[in-house]
């Protein structure tokens, strides 16, 4: 990981972006300390029927309350 002090992070932003765009890591110093990293984002796309399948293995997890239990009751006791 190539590293850069904050003062020349800040006068050459636009290009570490486009470097981190490109893949590359970019740690930032802060008076020889690394303060913070430049990153590529990480993109991982889902389709709508990926999606919706995700939502329905969770919601089979979830187990439903008891009878007579709402969640402003459950909220309440968290409370306490």
């Amino acid at each position: 990981m190539r590293t850069v002090g904050l003062f020349e992070a800040k006068q050459k932003l636009s290009e570490l972006v486009e470097r981190a765009s490109g893949g590359e890591e970019i740690g930032i110093t802060r008076r020889g300390k690394l303060a913070a990293i430049i990153t590529p984002v990480r993109r991982r796309t889902a389709s709508v029927e990926e999606a919706f399948a995700r939502i329905e293995q969770i919601r089979k997890r979830i187990k439903p309350l008891p009878k007579g239990i709402t969640v402003k009751d459950l909220i309440e006791e968290g409370r306490r």
